[in-house]
């Protein structure tokens, strides 16, 4: 009943008011038990799965080309949403997600990195947006997230907080996964609670099963200790996010599966789609965009290279499937899968489209200056370890659309059904037994909260610790789950990303694409001078035919009816900037690190490059007091980045050295003549700036208590960054290895480092930078 649900949360405790005796045994009725939070007896497990970056066309569950066994179950036994909607992009459909609002009323209009002083991009979760699984667990559920968080603003993601927004602190009693956009599957930068931890120095080791083990093991234990109490677990990996990383034993499966080319691949999926009824019998295909070369122009020495490359993605996602499979598959065991509330989002966003025409072997290639080196010739020679460690690749933008397939453009493109139409599942035997259906209502990520709340019989809270809460804006769908026929509860939805915007009201959408994620520096124009287009989706179900001209007085109603919800949402001011994005002084928003010095201590590592100092296109020194026994020193004495680039300072065989690593490229290591010598001694190395331009070279001289000891040449720098998940390590390299040489596990440091220090040059060209260089470089890692 809904007076009995909690709409005030936390609940007062409240004092014993009844009849005291001095001693307890004079009492003449017993005290009342110690009450024990508890939901209504209705509320039901749930299993929240978000994947990342699959398209609506991906999945065999939706007619995609990948084998998704797991989905395919689920769906079998359950229901297939097929006009379900996300925000184009990861952070901004997560924080909807989770809150049941959309993303500008959380403040987060963009990613975390481009983060402004405007409300609706602040990044920062507003705390009258109470997200889902702190009501869920104020209400008595056991409450864990696995997998990706990128909802914790930029400045607040460093190992010191603050931890507010951090996921242990938004309802999740257990997080295990890790901040921000991406990590590298084989050597992810993992937390546990708000610790950094190492993953196992096992060669086999990868993200995705290890997630899946974590969760397993939790849900058994909740179920072993209190199994009267139900859980809600979000699991969330980065698969498929790039890099695209995945066991070779499952890639040859896929081999020769797409040698046909995504022109013909959208053409075998659009009839499929239509076979399984998740779009309309008489839907049209939408065309290629011109700005995407057809398959059959393209050079043919590009071809097994790009087939290779969506073999990889085939594998990955199917990987990805079968691992989510385990967490269900140990539900059915614990034999509460009938009673758990599963809802699988296959993809936070449309497919991704930042791998370039020709798709990327190492992804900080393109962000750095460095994509002139994966030429045809590279990719045959490095082919076989593409989805390996070696490697941070992602696919070519024409298999991102092919995975979007019926729907024009992919991730980032807010305004079109290919970057935000996402299959859905959900599966509940026990209140939804008809499975095996299809269901057709439009809905929107920020109607998941509601619904899951309304399925529990939990009330959402006008109160949470003494603030007021913006109502939820998302609308339950649960009358749908039991009747295919349950009218529309959406009727009216807005999008925007960047630009990119559009608004869905009662069947129609009008739209309008501001700039595409392939190229990302058509930026900075007239808003105003954006060419809208019309759909009526009532007949047209894929936005294949603009009606704009026929119908110009709808266009206009649309239009204004846009900017009213763009108003009532935060949406304005409109930010498709990149060079005030991308400073934090212009942009208004705090960072964690200021100055031109960082000290450092042993036991400091994975800082990332978001909150640690920025040595790139200036001179910097790095100085060390260290404490060499008799027999010398090997390791790692301070490194940076990983294999996709990065430096570090060691004892390289005994030795003083410094070693740069460009993108994984070009590789340059200046070594001291002898052994260092046995005591305390200050270690520096200096590197002098080139100048004259951005990811210049630069000098390299050796110090040893102020001696010169040796000098040496970097050709080429990193102009913008190393990698969105390696860090700042002191005395060992964690994640992938800067050097590939070192002579101990992560190069770990054989001496003892009493403090290290790095100090930045005045001759600062970071000013040079690009901004829309700088922007892309972000855009390609969310």
């Amino acid at each position: 009943m809904a007076d009995e649900r909690l709409t005030s949360l936390p609940v007062p405790d409240r004092p014993y008011q009844g009849p005291l005796a001095v001693d307890v045994r004079d009492l003449d009725e017993p005290l009342p038990p110690i009450p024990v939070k508890r939901p209504p007896k209705q509320a039901p497990n749930v299993l929240l799965i978000l994947l990342d970056d699959v398209g609506f066309g991906a999945s065999s569950a939706f007619g995609g080309p990948v084998h998704t066994p797991t989905a395919a179950r689920l769906a079998d036994g359950g229901l297939k949403y097929s006009r379900f909607h996300t925000t184009s992009l990861c952070a901004p459909t997560r924080a909807a997600l989770l809150s049941g609002r959309n993303h500008h009323s959380v403040a987060m209009g963009h990613i975390t990195e481009t983060a402004t002083a405007a409300p609706g991009y602040t990044s920062a979760r507003p705390n009258s947006a109470t997200p889902l699984a702190e009501i869920l667990r104020q209400n008595g559920y056991n409450t864990a997230q696995f997998g990706k968080c990128h909802e914790v603003p930029t400045w607040e993601s460093g190992p010191t907080g603050p931890f507010d927004r951090w996921p242990v602190n938004s309802g999740f009693e257990k997080f295990y996964g890790f901040v921000g956009g991406e990590t590298n599957q084989w050597s992810p930068a993992l937390i546990d609670g708000t610790t950094a931890i190492e993953p196992p120095d096992d060669p086999d080791y990868h993200l995705m099963p290890d997630l899946a083990d974590k969760a397993i093991a939790y849900v058994r234990q909740q179920k072993s200790l209190t199994p009267d109490k139900p859980f809600f677990v979000y699991f969330a990996p980065g698969a498929t996010h790039t890099p695209h990383h995945v066991p070779e034993d499952w890639i040859p499966k896929y081999r020769g599966k797409f040698d046909q080319g995504w022109d013909a691949l959208r053409e075998a999926t659009f009839a499929r789609q239509k076979e399984l009824g998740v779009v309309a019998a008489d839907a049209t295909l939408t065309p290629r965009p011109a700005e995407i070369p057809a398959w059959d122009d393209l050079d043919p020495s590009w071809k097994p290279i790009l087939a290779r490359q969506m073999e990889v993605y085939a594998a990955y996602l199917e990987y990805a499937d079968h691992h989510t499979g385990r967490v269900i598959d140990a539900l059915d065991e614990l034999g509460v899968l009938d009673d758990t509330l599963v809802m699988y989002i296959i993809g936070d966003n449309g497919a991704s489209a930042e791998g370039g025409m020709h798709g990327a072997y190492m992804v900080t290639n393109a962000a750095n200056g460095g994509a002139e080196f994966e030429t045809p010739e590279f990719w045959s020679e490095h082919l076989d370890e593409v989805g390996g460690p070696h490697a941070y690749n992602h696919y070519a933008v024409g298999w991102a659309h092919a995975m979007c397939t019926p729907y024009q453009w992919t991730k980032q493109v807010a305004s079109h059904y290919g970057g935000t139409r996402n299959g859905t599942i959900v599966h509940w035997p026990a209140r939804v037994p008809d499975g095996g259906q299809v269901r057709h209502q439009w809905h929107h990520v920020i109607d998941f909260a509601p619904t899951i709340l309304d399925l529990a019989g939990i009330a959402e809270p006008h109160t949470v610790n003494g603030v007021t809460q913006v109502p939820m804006q998302g609308k339950s769908f649960a009358a749908s789950l039991t009747d295919q026929d349950a009218p529309e509860v959406r009727h009216t939805q807005y999008f925007e990303l960047a630009g990119n915007r559009g608004i869905y009201h009662k069947g129609w959408t009008a739209v309008t694409k501001h700039r595409v994620p392939w190229d990302l520096f058509a930026h900075g124009t007239d808003f105003d001078s954006d060419k809208w287009e019309l759909y009526d989706t009532t007949k047209d179900w894929t936005q294949a035919h603009d009606v704009a001209a026929e119908h110009p007085d709808k266009l206009a109603a649309l239009q204004q009816l846009f900017l009213i919800e763009a108003v009532r949402h935060n949406v304005l001011p409109m930010d498709d900037r990149a060079a005030e994005r991308m400073n934090p002084d212009i942009a208004g928003r705090p960072t964690l690190f200021q100055g031109t010095t960082l000290r450092l201590y042993p036991g400091m590592t994975r800082i990332g490059e978001n909150v640690a100092l920025n040595i790139k296109n200036k001179s910097f020194d790095v100085t060390a007091e260290i404490d060499i026994p008799d027999g010398g020193a090997e390791g790692v004495i301070v490194c940076q980045g990983g294999r996709t680039g990065g430096w570090v300072l060691m004892a390289d065989h005994g030795r003083l050295a410094f070693h740069y690593n460009y993108c994984g490229l070009l590789r340059s290591t200046t070594t001291a003549p002898d052994p260092l010598p046995s005591g305390t001694h200050q270690v520096r190395a200096e590197f002098a700036y080139d100048g004259g331009g951005i990811g210049k070279g630069g000098k390299v001289t050796l110090y040893l208590d102020g001696a010169r000891l040796a000098e040496g040449r970097v050709e080429r720098t990193h102009p913008l960054y190393f990698s969105f998940d390696e860090g700042l390590d002191v005395g060992r390299d964690t994640g992938m290895p800067v050097y590939e040489d070192y002579t101990a596990p992560h190069g770990a440091f054989t001496a003892t480092i009493n403090w290290a220090q790095v100090d930045l040059g005045d001759d600062d060209h970071s000013h040079l930078v690009d901004p829309a260089e700088h922007f892309a470089a972000a855009l390609r890692h969310q």
